[in-house]
Order: structure tokens, then sequence, then C-alpha cells
């Protein structure tokens, strides 16, 4: 069974930059992208970058287009997110998660990390 573990979040001040990594465990492990969503309080969870696993493809949220970069290390089987820029609107709980297509929805995905805190504030 496939697990993943995030790591990486933290406080930072405006302006800052933080990775997140996420390490995949288990047997098998394939998915055909990888993303990353978060979820701020009191908000709906929202997508935030996916890439294609085998392709390197990748597809970026227009709230971190440019600031944030979605990157994967296959193997050691590792996604990352930098995040660079980072604004107080950034503050959420970073989730990331494996699915069997290439989506934004995070109804497609089926395997998700506990996730980590990011929280900008000065």
């Amino acid at each position: 069974q496939v697990q993943l573990v995030e790591s990486g979040g933290g406080l930072v001040q405006p302006g800052g930059s933080l990775r997140l990594s996420c390490a995949a465990s288990g047997r098998t492990f394939s998915p055909y992208s990888m993303g990353w969503f978060r979820q701020a309080p009191g908000k709906e969870r929202e997508f935030v970058a996916t890439i294609s696993w085998i392709g390197g493809g990748t597809q970026h949220a227009e709230s971190v287009r440019g600031r944030f970069t979605i990157s994967r290390d296959n193997a050691k089987r590792t996604l990352y997110l930098q995040m660079n820029s980072l604004k107080p609107d950034d503050t959420a709980v970073y989730y990331c998660a494996a699915s069997r297509g290439f989506s934004t929805a995070s109804h497609d995905y089926d395997i998700w990390g506990q996730g980590t805190q990011v929280t900008v504030s000065s």
C-alpha cells in the first residue's frame, strides 16, 4: 500500500521561500501524475500544481504561477514544491496526492498525504 508523507512546512515571513517534499513509500508506486493542493481555514481545498510522473509536464494554478514550481525525482519517488515570494494568502495546510490521470480536480486523486502546515506571517 502506497503512503505519502509531506515535509518542509513551517513559518516564513512574507516574501520568503519554502520547499515542500512528499516522499512515497510502498512496494508499487506508479501514478500517472502527482499534485499539490492546499486548504486554508474555512475554505475549500484548492488545486496548486500537478506534474506528470513520467513525462514531467506541469500545470500550476494561476494564483501561484511564477512563484511556485512543482518538480519530482522519480528515482527517489519524491515530489517537491518550491515556493518563492510567499504571501500571507498562501497560508494553508498543503497536501500532496497521487492520481491515475492528469487533473486539477481533487476528486481525481485517490492517495493523499497527511498535510504540512505553511504559515506566512511577519
